[in-house]
Protein backbone atom coordinates (compact mmCIF):
# COMPACT_ATOMS: atom_id res chain seq x y z
CA UNK A 1 0.00 0.00 0.00
CA UNK A 2 2.78 2.33 0.93
CA UNK A 3 4.06 1.24 -2.37
CA UNK A 4 1.57 2.25 -3.94
CA UNK A 5 0.85 5.28 -2.41
CA UNK A 6 4.16 6.79 -3.40
CA UNK A 7 3.93 5.64 -6.75
CA UNK A 8 0.96 7.81 -7.22
CA UNK A 9 2.46 10.42 -5.53
CA UNK A 10 5.54 10.78 -8.01
CA UNK A 11 3.22 11.14 -10.69
CA UNK A 12 0.95 14.10 -9.37
CA UNK A 13 1.55 17.84 -10.36
CA UNK A 14 2.63 19.85 -7.17
CA UNK A 15 1.35 23.46 -8.94
CA UNK A 16 -1.86 21.31 -9.95
CA UNK A 17 -2.45 20.13 -6.49
CA UNK A 18 -1.99 23.52 -4.56
CA UNK A 19 -4.32 25.00 -7.22
CA UNK A 20 -7.14 22.83 -6.90
CA UNK A 21 -6.58 22.68 -3.30
CA UNK A 22 -6.95 26.26 -2.56
CA UNK A 23 -9.97 26.18 -4.79
CA UNK A 24 -11.67 23.58 -2.33
CA UNK A 25 -10.31 25.09 0.75
CA UNK A 26 -11.87 28.64 -0.80
CA UNK A 27 -14.98 26.53 -0.26
CA UNK A 28 -14.90 25.71 3.09
CA UNK A 29 -14.01 28.82 3.67
CA UNK A 30 -16.71 30.59 1.51
CA UNK A 31 -19.48 27.58 3.24
CA UNK A 32 -18.27 28.51 6.66
CA UNK A 33 -19.11 32.67 6.34
CA UNK A 34 -22.63 31.28 4.83
CA UNK A 35 -22.88 29.42 8.30
CA UNK A 36 -21.96 32.04 10.47
CA UNK A 37 -24.99 34.52 8.52
CA UNK A 38 -26.99 31.59 8.92
CA UNK A 39 -31.13 32.12 9.28
CA UNK A 40 -32.60 30.99 12.75
CA UNK A 41 -35.63 30.40 11.30
CA UNK A 42 -36.14 27.12 10.26
CA UNK A 43 -37.37 26.24 6.87
CA UNK A 44 -39.85 23.78 6.41
CA UNK A 45 -39.46 20.50 4.00
CA UNK A 46 -40.67 19.94 1.28
CA UNK A 47 -41.71 16.34 -0.19
CA UNK A 48 -40.16 15.28 -3.22
CA UNK A 49 -37.30 17.94 -3.19
CA UNK A 50 -34.62 15.35 -2.35
CA UNK A 51 -35.09 13.42 -5.67
CA UNK A 52 -33.74 10.25 -4.17
CA UNK A 53 -34.73 8.48 -6.90
CA UNK A 54 -33.25 10.45 -9.78
CA UNK A 55 -29.40 10.25 -7.50
CA UNK A 56 -29.97 6.68 -7.57
CA UNK A 57 -30.74 6.38 -11.72
CA UNK A 58 -27.80 8.53 -11.88
CA UNK A 59 -25.75 6.29 -9.36
CA UNK A 60 -26.38 3.43 -11.40
CA UNK A 61 -25.82 4.77 -14.35
CA UNK A 62 -22.04 6.03 -12.94
CA UNK A 63 -21.46 2.97 -11.45
CA UNK A 64 -21.84 1.33 -15.43
CA UNK A 65 -19.87 4.27 -17.08
CA UNK A 66 -17.12 3.98 -14.70
CA UNK A 67 -16.63 -0.09 -14.29
CA UNK A 68 -16.08 0.27 -18.42
CA UNK A 69 -14.26 3.11 -18.25
CA UNK A 70 -11.78 1.63 -15.33
CA UNK A 71 -11.85 -2.23 -17.29
CA UNK A 72 -10.30 -0.24 -20.48
CA UNK A 73 -8.19 1.17 -18.92
CA UNK A 74 -6.49 -1.95 -17.04
CA UNK A 75 -7.15 -3.83 -20.85
CA UNK A 76 -4.92 -0.48 -22.30
CA UNK A 77 -2.18 -0.26 -19.61
CA UNK A 78 -2.86 -3.77 -17.02
CA UNK A 79 -4.31 -3.88 -13.74
CA UNK A 80 -0.79 -3.06 -12.09
CA UNK A 81 0.57 -0.57 -13.90
CA UNK A 82 0.08 2.60 -11.39
CA UNK A 83 -0.86 5.06 -13.61
CA UNK A 84 -3.06 7.51 -12.74
CA UNK A 85 -6.78 7.06 -13.64
CA UNK A 86 -9.06 9.68 -11.46
CA UNK A 87 -6.35 11.69 -10.58
CA UNK A 88 -4.81 12.09 -14.17
CA UNK A 89 -5.86 15.60 -14.42
CA UNK A 90 -3.61 16.64 -11.50
CA UNK A 91 -0.65 14.39 -13.05
CA UNK A 92 2.22 16.01 -14.24
CA UNK A 93 1.27 14.99 -18.14
CA UNK A 94 -1.46 17.18 -17.39
CA UNK A 95 0.63 19.85 -16.23
CA UNK A 96 2.88 19.63 -19.09
CA UNK A 97 -0.19 19.74 -21.59
CA UNK A 98 -1.28 23.15 -19.49
CA UNK A 99 1.73 24.51 -19.84
CA UNK A 100 2.21 23.37 -23.61
CA UNK A 101 -1.14 24.97 -24.70
CA UNK A 102 -0.18 28.15 -22.34
CA UNK A 103 2.85 28.66 -23.91
CA UNK A 104 5.18 28.42 -20.94
CA UNK A 105 9.10 26.99 -21.93
CA UNK A 106 10.19 26.61 -24.67
CA UNK A 107 7.43 24.69 -26.69
CA UNK A 108 4.63 26.71 -28.90
CA UNK A 109 1.77 27.76 -27.53
CA UNK A 110 -1.92 27.24 -28.97
CA UNK A 111 -3.61 29.90 -27.85
CA UNK A 112 -7.06 28.80 -29.37
CA UNK A 113 -6.39 25.64 -27.19
CA UNK A 114 -5.83 27.61 -24.19
CA UNK A 115 -8.64 29.19 -23.94
CA UNK A 116 -11.11 26.58 -25.16
CA UNK A 117 -9.47 24.80 -22.03
CA UNK A 118 -9.95 27.72 -19.93
CA UNK A 119 -13.63 26.81 -19.50
CA UNK A 120 -13.63 22.86 -18.64
CA UNK A 121 -10.51 23.57 -16.14
CA UNK A 122 -12.68 26.59 -14.43
CA UNK A 123 -15.78 23.74 -14.25
CA UNK A 124 -13.45 21.69 -12.41
CA UNK A 125 -11.85 24.43 -10.31
CA UNK A 126 -15.73 25.26 -9.38
CA UNK A 127 -16.65 21.91 -8.47
CA UNK A 128 -13.83 21.67 -5.66
CA UNK A 129 -14.74 25.09 -4.59
CA UNK A 130 -18.77 23.95 -3.93
CA UNK A 131 -17.55 20.71 -2.91
CA UNK A 132 -16.09 22.49 0.06
CA UNK A 133 -18.37 24.84 0.20
CA UNK A 134 -20.55 21.71 0.98
CA UNK A 135 -18.83 20.52 4.06
CA UNK A 136 -19.50 23.58 5.85
CA UNK A 137 -22.65 25.52 4.69
CA UNK A 138 -24.41 22.09 4.94
CA UNK A 139 -23.75 22.40 8.48
CA UNK A 140 -26.48 25.27 8.46
CA UNK A 141 -30.18 22.88 8.11
CA UNK A 142 -31.59 25.17 5.84
CA UNK A 143 -29.07 24.91 3.62
CA UNK A 144 -29.78 20.67 2.94
CA UNK A 145 -33.07 20.86 3.95
CA UNK A 146 -34.80 20.97 0.55
CA UNK A 147 -31.40 20.39 -1.50
CA UNK A 148 -30.83 17.06 -3.58
CA UNK A 149 -30.26 13.98 -0.80
CA UNK A 150 -31.75 16.31 2.18
CA UNK A 151 -33.02 16.91 4.65
CA UNK A 152 -29.89 15.22 6.52
CA UNK A 153 -26.14 16.52 6.13
CA UNK A 154 -24.86 13.07 5.02
CA UNK A 155 -27.39 12.64 2.47
CA UNK A 156 -26.79 15.97 0.55
CA UNK A 157 -23.36 15.76 0.66
CA UNK A 158 -23.47 12.36 -0.95
CA UNK A 159 -25.95 13.44 -3.51
CA UNK A 160 -24.13 16.58 -4.34
CA UNK A 161 -20.51 14.88 -4.17
CA UNK A 162 -21.98 12.49 -6.94
CA UNK A 163 -23.11 15.24 -9.54
CA UNK A 164 -19.97 17.45 -9.14
CA UNK A 165 -17.82 14.19 -9.29
CA UNK A 166 -19.86 13.34 -12.76
CA UNK A 167 -19.45 17.15 -14.02
CA UNK A 168 -15.56 17.21 -12.99
CA UNK A 169 -15.37 13.93 -14.69
CA UNK A 170 -16.99 15.24 -17.66
CA UNK A 171 -15.14 18.07 -17.65
CA UNK A 172 -11.12 16.44 -17.68
CA UNK A 173 -12.70 14.22 -20.43
CA UNK A 174 -13.43 17.62 -22.99
CA UNK A 175 -10.35 19.27 -21.35
CA UNK A 176 -8.44 15.98 -22.50
CA UNK A 177 -10.23 16.50 -26.05
CA UNK A 178 -9.04 19.77 -26.14
CA UNK A 179 -5.20 20.37 -24.67
CA UNK A 180 -2.78 19.38 -27.30
CA UNK A 181 -1.41 16.26 -27.01
CA UNK A 182 2.27 14.89 -25.43
CA UNK A 183 4.68 13.80 -27.15
CA UNK A 184 5.20 9.91 -26.79
CA UNK A 185 7.87 9.13 -24.31
CA UNK A 186 9.44 5.59 -22.91
CA UNK A 187 8.94 5.39 -18.98
CA UNK A 188 8.05 3.17 -16.72
CA UNK A 189 6.67 3.79 -13.44
CA UNK A 190 7.94 1.94 -10.16
CA UNK A 191 4.92 -0.31 -10.12
CA UNK A 192 6.02 -1.40 -13.61
CA UNK A 193 9.90 -1.76 -13.97
CA UNK A 194 10.19 -4.86 -13.63
CA UNK A 195 7.71 -5.19 -16.95
CA UNK A 196 10.29 -2.18 -18.57
CA UNK A 197 12.52 -4.38 -20.21
CA UNK A 198 9.85 -6.11 -22.61
CA UNK A 199 7.26 -4.24 -23.00
CA UNK A 200 7.83 0.17 -22.74
CA UNK A 201 4.60 2.11 -22.54
CA UNK A 202 4.30 5.57 -22.98
CA UNK A 203 3.58 8.02 -20.56
CA UNK A 204 0.32 9.81 -20.89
Amino acid sequence: MRAKISTISQQLSVPLVVLMSAAFAAGVVSGWIEYLHRSHVRESFVSGTSAWWQQLAVALVTCAVFSYAQWRHRRRFGPRSGRLWLLAPLGKPAARRLTRAAGIGPESSSPARALLALVPALVIAYCLWRAGEQVTGGLDPNFTVNAWGGPSYAGAMACHYLDLFLISAAAAWLLDKILPGQDRVTAATPATSTQGSRRARPVL
